[in-house]
């Protein structure tokens, strides 16, 4: 069994209380026994997309490594932690990506993942401050299974899971920023979905709370390989979800739902044109 724990939390508009919030979660997370710790989407800045086109917000983005995972970094390895930090990357100036970065017990990056897919609406302006990722669908293996990890919007497209699973994943962590408290039931329906078509752990871990009019609706979730939510977090408030998950199951239920086995990917090929 592995214990998996998502840190769901409000986030202020300075970005150094977040992250000082989210290393105590991170502590919370080590004393409840967690090996695997997620944390949400841009865990330690506001979610500035839903606002005005700024380029002060620009400012915000750091290098992985850099201040936000070196010091998530410090805690994975003062716990033994396998740690999912979602940060602002700056690679140069004028060049910035939405990423999670995958740090091991050792305090080392394992690697990271550039969010694929990139909204935009009169809304949510991420186009603006995010270039589409380039590091395709990786899989990252740790000594607690093979992860894989999409992005928020990236959920709405099913090919990435369906990537992530014909490449080995058990797990899927999905840091996300929604709002919109309607939003919800597709949200976990969804995730519920993705688990079944792929016969994965998915663990999504939303933000909580109003920002700039915004409330996110939070509602953090593992669900197994069946479909079944066998953990969630409130809608309303700060919350370590805690999670025992058995990775030996994927396999047992693969075996069972034989749905890789019987895919036809030669008549698949009006889905890529």
């Amino acid at each position: 069994m592995i214990r998996l724990a998502l840190v769901q939390m409000r986030c202020a508009d300075d970005s150094a209380p977040n992250l000082e919030r989210t290393l105590a979660f991170i502590d919370e997370a080590a004393r409840e026994g967690a090996q695997i710790v997620a944390l949400q989407e841009l865990f330690n800045l506001p979610y500035f997309p839903n606002r005005e086109r700024d380029e002060r917000f620009l400012d915000l983005a750091e290098p992985i490594p850099g201040p936000a995972t070196n010091a998530v970094a410090e805690k994975a390895r003062q716990h033994g932690l396998i740690i999912m930090a979602p940060v602002y990357e700056r690679e140069i100036a004028g060049v910035y990506y939405n990423t999670a970065a995958m740090i091991g017990p050792d305090g080392n990056i394992i690697g990271k993942f550039r969010k694929m897919h990139i909204p935009h609406s009169g809304h949510i302006i991420e186009k603006f401050y995010f270039k589409p990722g380039n590091l395709g669908f990786p899989v990252f293996e740790t000594a607690h299974g093979k992860i894989g990890i999409l992005i928020c919007y990236d959920r709405h497209f099913p090919e990435g899971a369906r990537a992530l699973g014909l490449a080995g994943a058990e797990l899927l962590l999905i840091p996300v920023a929604s709002p919109r408290l309607q939003a919800r039931d597709v949200y976990m329906k969804e995730l519920m979905a993705m688990a079944i078509a792929n016969q994965v752990f998915v663990a999504a871990v939303n933000r909580v709370g109003e920002e700039n009019g915004d409330a996110f609706y939070g509602s953090s979730l593992v669900c197994d390989p069946r479909g079944n939510i066998v953990a969630q977090a409130g809608s309303d408030g700060d919350e370590v979800l805690i999670a025992d998950i058995d990775l030996a199951e994927v396999a047992k239920i693969r075996n069972s739902w034989l749905f890789y086995r019987d895919r036809r990917p030669d008549a698949y090929g009006s889905l890529v044109r």
